[in-house]
């Protein structure tokens, strides 16, 4: 929302500085988000008369004008088709910097004539496009005063940020309303001087609506004006709309712009003379047209409420008029209307033809539904004071949806929901000033809440208007008091296994990503998603309009954002939902990571290789570890989902059927699909899968002890068929004696030679730690030769010797 500092004061009478206004604004929730000034860099530009006009010599279309500042009178080269003697420009002087074309002016020669200065368009000042001619001004206005005062360029523009919830405030009126009631000054009156009309308008309002979607418009307000005369603004209509970035067009129109931004009340001018028949409001004709003042056309279904005469809808309502009933330069006679429609219909309907408009921005947030008779009468005012004309009575049809919500607030609640003690005067006075009817009485207030404020729902939302006009910052801190009799944790079990898993990758090197929970529809079908039901029905974004299937396709795009930006190794995770249906059960909870380029930086201690799928491997069990999973337990299966590459790829699972997680290389043809110029390997962690630990039970992850006595190391390989996982091995090697062995592992593996053909050799290292007493030979020959029979009728291996 844009407004200037002198529109603001045209409904706030107040003395305050820029500064505070700005400070009070934001700390009262319409935070400011930016403030121009104009007149930057067009300081040093004057006023001057052209005293005189001559030809140039040696250029048809170059003029040779005599300027007169009042102190000075300068010679300018000037190519301007509209320079002509007596006329008032803007001059800048040799030496000026020009920002419109960014250039330092010099005296120079044009043409073999000295120029001094320059005679300046809208274009050159950075003010508009516009390059047809130079800046004319008002004949009256004094000669060498400042530019940015005549042009009303050193007006500062304020803009802010204005939240779904506060509909009151696209209007200037509304955010003078509210630096009132925070003391800043007084809201100045209305000044409503409502017209009688002298005839009945010859166009009736007709509502064509069920019972069942009367509320699309509830209140209609018109009025047929004859005999105007549509032409160009006044200067001050111009620069209001010119300083918020609006393009004038003609005086109607500008009328009907300047009450949507004063007084957020969107209007709309038809041209009478185009209308056929009455004005019927009603909802649409399923794949019904209709071309707007956009220049485009729409086509309509039977949810959106239309303005129609007998020829076919004239303007989508709340929304945008239309193209055939518009304004013009020759229009005399116009119909202007003030109507309050549904602001749910309003927003669908602006979503589904995806057709913005500052009428449907004020309408889908909640305006006024009482002010349609005010809002035209004060339209009316204007018109016939620029634009002439006689007046009919008003054509009304319908009444406004009246609330009439009353909400008793009890003082002592301002206290335990604010944390602040306020004068009840003052409550008061902030409530009355802010347009609420107030009543007091002993222990409380009855509170009307006026029709502008649809936000306002309960008793909790009186407080917060307390609150935040009497500033947030007046709420004086408190420490958070610990309760003694708060039993169980603070963080749920999978709460605290989501928040190890989570250090568990940092410290891997992992860097956390956070992405949508959404993804385009190409990506999720290469993840096994693009179901329908997963289909969002208003996405934020034609690329986001599916739920996330897996969160791998949204870490790759990112490591591919860092690889184009010159980074070539990613090392992203993630933990967060993915979907697989449109039902909470559908839902699961996710840790997942991805790796590409090198395992580690370039050193000259080490050779660097790329990241491969045992990488990714080490990463889940990593993770799984930490998180108290027995990874002794866990079997490899060479098992994936097709979007891994078949050969590369891999599940860890807790018996046949609980997958804890999938990890490997991703496959090539996803990757090319995807646009992706380089491998990448990922896991996925299930979190549902993992077992949590049971209630009452702590963890069964031993404490680190450090033990007295020296540990055992003794090696064994075995020979055993080539279809003998490794796990089988190192569970019957466990298994011998849980007390007192306290590690084993792989460390070599061996096929060929003299062990023939499909078998292979395993060679495991197994670390005994004794806690009572050192062990004898005689005990560390009987345990190995104990270890060496549960291997062998584990697996049908032999003890290679």
């Amino acid at each position: 929302m844009k407004f200037t500092l002198s529109w603001l004061k045209q409904h706030l009478e107040t003395e305050e500085t820029l500064e505070n206004i700005q400070h009070t604004l934001t700390m009262i929730g319409l935070e400011v988000e930016k403030i121009s000034v104009r007149s930057k860099g067009l300081e040093s530009f004057v006023s001057a008369k052209v005293l005189n006009v001559e030809q140039h010599p040696n250029a048809d279309k170059l003029k040779i004008c005599t300027v007169d500042i009042g102190k000075n009178s300068f010679q300018v080269v000037c190519g301007a088709p509209n320079v002509r003697t007596g006329m008032i420009g803007v001059f800048a002087p040799s030496g000026s910097y020009i920002p419109g074309t960014k250039i330092h002016l010099k005296t120079l020669e044009i043409r073999g004539v000295e120029s001094n200065g320059m005679l300046l368009s809208e274009l050159e000042m950075n003010l508009s496009n516009a390059h047809d001619g130079i800046i004319e001004l008002p004949n009256n206005v004094e000669i060498g005063k400042l530019a940015v005062e005549i042009l009303g360029l050193d007006d500062p523009i304020i803009e802010i940020g204005i939240t779904p919830n506060r509909g009151d405030c696209l209007g200037v009126r509304g955010i003078a309303r509210d630096l009132a009631a925070a003391g800043l000054g007084t809201l100045k009156p209305i000044g409503l001087n409502p017209i009688i009309g002298t005839f009945k308008s010859p166009i009736n309002i007709n509502f064509n609506f069920d019972k069942k979607n009367e509320n699309a418009c509830p209140y209609f307000v018109g009025r047929f004006i004859k005999n105007t005369q549509n032409g160009e603004s006044p200067k001050w209509l111009k620069d209001r709309l010119l300083a918020i970035g609006l393009r004038p067009i003609s005086v109607l129109v500008d009328i009907t712009n300047f009450m949507t931004f004063d007084l957020c009340r969107p209007l709309h001018v038809f041209d009478a003379s185009k209308i056929t028949g009455d004005l019927n409001i009603r909802l649409a004709h399923d794949q019904e047209k209709f071309s707007a003042l956009d220049g485009k056309t729409y086509t309509l279904d039977s949810e959106m409420t239309v303005i129609s005469d007998s020829s076919g809808p004239e303007a989508l309502g709340g929304i945008m008029g239309g193209e055939r009933s518009g304004t013009n330069s020759s229009t005399t006679d116009i119909f202007i209307e003030s109507a309050y429609f549904d602001p749910v219909r309003t927003a669908k309907t602006g979503r589904k033809l995806n057709l913005q408009s500052d009428a449907r921005y004020r309408f889908e947030r909640g305006i006024d539904p009482e002010f349609l008779i005010e809002g035209i009468e004060i339209a009316t005012n204007m018109i016939i004071k620029l634009c002439g004309g006689e007046i009919s009575h008003l054509a009304i049809a319908g009444a406004a949806p009246i609330r009439n919500l009353c909400i008793q607030l009890n003082f002592d609640r301002i206290i335990s929901l604010g944390g602040i003690e306020i004068k009840k005067s003052k409550i008061v006075n902030i409530l009355k000033g802010l347009g609420f009817i107030a009543k007091e009485q002993d222990d409380f207030i009855d509170v009307t809440v006026p029709p502008w404020r649809s936000d306002i729902v309960g008793e909790a939302c009186l407080i917060e208007e307390i609150l935040r006009i009497n500033g947030y910052e007046n709420i004086p801190p408190v420490s958070l008091e610990h309760d003694k009799k708060m039993r169980g944790p603070v963080l749920s079990a999978q709460q605290k296994q989501r928040s190890k898993a989570r250090r568990a990758m940092a410290s891997r090197g992992l860097i956390e990503a956070v992405t949508y929970s959404f993804m385009s529809t190409q990506y999720a079908q290469y993840f096994g998603g693009a179901k329908d039901k997963l289909l969002i029905e208003n996405p934020i974004s034609s690329e986001l309009n599916t739920m996330r299937p897996s969160i791998l396709p949204n870490l790759i795009l990112a490591a591919q954002r860092n690889s184009d930006r010159g980074l070539a190794s990613a090392n992203l995770f993630e933990l967060g939902p993915q979907f697989s249906g449109a039902y909470v059960d559908n839902q699961i909870f996710v840790a997942s990571g991805i790796r590409s380029g090198n395992s580690h930086p370039r050193h000259w201690t080490t050779t660097s290789r790329s990241i491969d799928p045992f990488d990714v491997k080490a990463d889940a069990i990593a993770i799984l570890d930490l998180m108290h999973i027995n990874i002794n337990q866990i079997k490899t299966y060479a098992v994936a989902p097709e979007w891994y590459h078949s050969g590369r790829s891999g599940s860890l699972q807790l018996g046949p059927k609980n997958v804890l997680a999938f990890f490997g290389e991703l496959h090539p043809r996803v990757l090319q699909r995807m646009e992706i110029n380089q491998p990448i390997c990922a896991f996925e962690i299930f979190f549902d899968a993992i077992p949590l630990p049971k209630k009452g039970k702590k963890s069964t992850r031993p404490p680190l002890k450090l033990w007295s006595l020296q540990p055992v190391e003794r090696d064994f390989a075995f020979v055993v068929e080539t279809n003998i996982s490794s796990d089988q091995i190192l569970n019957a090697a466990w298994k011998t004696d849980k007390n007192l062995i306290h590690n084993v592992s792989i460390f070599d593996v061996f096929v060929g030679g003299d062990l023939g053909e499909n078998y292979k050799s395993i060679a495991i290292n197994v670390v005994l730690q004794p806690t009572k007493k050192t062990l004898t030979d005689k005990e560390i020959d009987s345990l190995g030769k104990k270890l060496v029979a549960n291997v062998t009728s584990a697996t049908g291996g032999k003890l290679r010797t």
